[in-house]
């Protein structure tokens, strides 16, 4: 109106002062008044910001208040107290309302309607908050409290039980601790069949937990819940499947020699004469076969006894030194303060879970971890390793990064930068320069790399191949109930050359005994992915930063390796994966570096097997 004003009343002057003549007198006609404009243009952007900004707040209120009641679930289990299960399946209900409301899921479908007038961080934000309410939609809000409260249920059932051996309590830590050093072969059975105690009593909730999880993401048109994990990574399932199955045969050849290695060297460690084709599962160090590290003990690399006189809290306080030798900021003074660190004491009247974790709670700065941390060398490395994921939430919680992307650039990004670190600390330059070892110290650098296959390489198998072939089962072809343990022990005969020591029927449940088939479904892969990742960088590192050989390097106090791997960790996920990965190491994700690494081992094992007989 007021632009309209001006030549109106300019218009009125001008006839008022013309002269008053009888003769005709020429006068301007009235301007006619210009159409009224057109209403502005809706601000996509302004809009997407504006929601974006109440929905990052809220996110994070709901977020961290379910972080609190998670993190008490874990920390304070007591047999028969349902509390801590109630607050948690209260506080996640809060969050799956609101994640998944209907009104929330209108709007970012709306908003994205209009992707191209938005700017890319928006556009992640977006579809990370689309992605996010898929597994929570109220559309279907009965299926997801259903689900929610069976989730803290199997919680409950899954870290609160009690393990038995030889008529004793015994925790994970001691059966673990048992299956590494113990050499009677009966023994060890009568062991690795008390941690499958746990399977059948979590059967039930598993199934149901399927259907529940299918059924939620179906809601928002993904078919199933292994496809809607999978779809984090931007690939399909099929897609996904390729890409774990490519890993696994780049480094069959190599795993092949181990599985070889490993049957006639057990067999001799427990006296068997005649060598079996598949390894017995109570054979092997680990419960599920997936890690095969303590097989070998590298004379002056086995850090138990230096350790076990520096006490379980030196590991903590030395991990963090090594982070911030690299330029990474101390830790607040909260993660000591809040974290639960160390073994519970003897007559302690609750339960914990002992599962190393690192936990975001506010993602913000109230950074904590859960393990169980004693003075040995398993320890040390799972230490360093669970400060990686503390360092990388603190480095990405910065004003770049909205709180809705303070996440790895993918899922795998987080367990390889942790991995690297634990890798990275127990190289030999390193060692030596922490004072742990002497310099003059002897080592064997093929037994070291056998040491270190035998952990890496033996683990693909089991990640790649047999949990993320039955959880892509599981969910996506709905698995028979009366098929899973049978499918479980073919995948491990198939991909690890593994077999049970006796018959496992369907009266157990042998992969429910992973933690992550109950609490973390379907994206076991990530640990797969993140082990090939951890090589890329580790190779990128030794070669290019520190030019030393990638079997023997010291990132200790080299702050252009931090910056590296800040670089890395800063966008969290506001930046494309693949993108990250070309940009920093020159190429796209491949198992070339891993096969590298292990490359020099090939001949030993080779020489070592001549004249044994292959069976995978």
């Amino acid at each position: 109106m007021k632009k309209h004003l001006l030549p109106l009343v300019a218009a009125v002057t001008l006839a008022a002062c013309a002269p008053t003549a009888k003769a005709p007198v020429a006068t301007t006609p009235a301007a006619s008044p210009p159409p009224p404009a057109a209403p502005a243009p809706p601000d996509h952007r302004a809009q997407a910001q504006q929601f974006l900004d109440g929905y990052n707040a809220e996110y994070v209120r709901l977020y961290t208040a379910s972080s609190e009641a998670e993190w008490r679930s874990n920390t304070h289990i007591v047999a028969g107290d349902t509390s801590n299960a109630g607050a948690t399946t209260r506080a996640n209900q809060r969050m799956a309302a609101f994640t998944g409301s209907a009104d929330n899921i209108r709007q970012l479908r709306e908003l994205l309607t209009h992707k191209s007038a938005l700017t890319p961080l928006q556009v992640k934000q977006l579809e990370t908050a689309l992605y996010n309410a898929a597994n929570n939609p109220q559309t279907v809000a009965d299926v997801v409290k259903k689900r929610i409260s069976a989730e803290a249920a199997q919680t409950e059932k899954l870290y609160g039980f009690d393990y038995k051996y030889a008529g004793k309590s015994v925790t994970t830590n001691d059966i673990d601790e048992l299956l590494r050093k113990e050499t009677n072969p009966q023994k060890r059975q009568q062991i690795w069949e008390a941690s499958k105690a746990i399977g059948p009593t979590l059967k039930d909730g598993l199934l149901n937990l399927r259907d529940l999880r299918n059924q939620t993401v179906q809601a928002l048109g993904y078919p199933d819940y292994f496809t809607y994990q999978a779809s984090d990574y931007g690939l399909t399932r099929d897609e996904m499947m390729a890409l774990v199955r490519k890993i696994n045969d780049e480094l069959r050849p190599l795993y092949r020699e181990l599985h070889t290695y490993a049957r006639y060297e057990l067999a001799k460690k427990y006296h068997v004469k005649q060598v079996p084709d598949y390894l017995p599962a109570h054979w092997l160090p680990n419960r599920w076969g997936q890690d095969w590290g303590a097989m070998v003990d590298v004379k002056g690399l086995n850090l138990d006894a230096v350790l076990a006189k520096k006490g379980a809290e030196w590991q903590v306080k030395q991990g963090e030194r090594f982070y911030q030798s690299l330029g990474f900021p101390a830790l607040p003074a909260s993660f000591y303060e809040k974290s639960s660190l160390y073994p519970l004491p003897k007559n302690a009247t609750y339960k914990k879970n002992n599962h190393a974790s690192a936990w975001h709670m506010d993602l913000n700065q109230d950074l904590r971890s859960l393990m169980s941390v004693e003075p040995n060398t398993e320890w040390y490395e799972t230490a360093h390793h669970e400060l990686g994921h503390i360092f990388y939430y603190q480095t990405y919680s910065n004003p770049d990064v909205p709180p809705l992307l303070r996440q790895g650039a993918n899922r795998a990004y987080h367990e390889a930068i942790g991995s690297m670190m634990g890798l990275a600390a127990k190289q030999k330059p390193f060692l030596v320069g922490l004072g742990l070892i002497p310099a003059s110290t002897k080592t064997d650098q093929t037994q070291q790399l056998l040491q270190e296959a035998l952990s890496y390489v033996t683990f693909i198998p089991f990640a790649s191949g047999v949990m993320s072939e039955w959880e892509n089962s599981f969910y996506a072809d709905k698995l028979p109930a009366d098929q899973l343990n049978a499918r479980w022990w073919a995948l491990c005969k198939q991909y690890q050359g593994m077999v049970p020591p006796t018959t496992r029927g369907e009266n157990f449940l042998d992969p429910a005994t992973k933690t992550h088939i109950n609490d973390d479904p379907a994206q076991y892969y990530d640990y797969a992915l993140s082990y090939v990742i951890l090589f890329q960088l580790h190779d990128h590192i030794a070669k290019n930063i520190l030019h030393q050989d990638p079997h023997a390097t010291n990132y200790f106090g080299n702050e252009e390796v931090g910056q590296f791997l800040r670089d890395i960790m800063r966008p969290g996920s506001s930046r494309d994966w693949r993108v990250v990965l070309k940009e920093k190491t020159g190429e796209d994700l491949s198992a070339r570096a891993m096969v590298d690494y292990f490359q020099p081992l090939m001949a030993y094992l080779k020489a070592q097997n001549k004249g044994r007989k292959y069976t995978m």
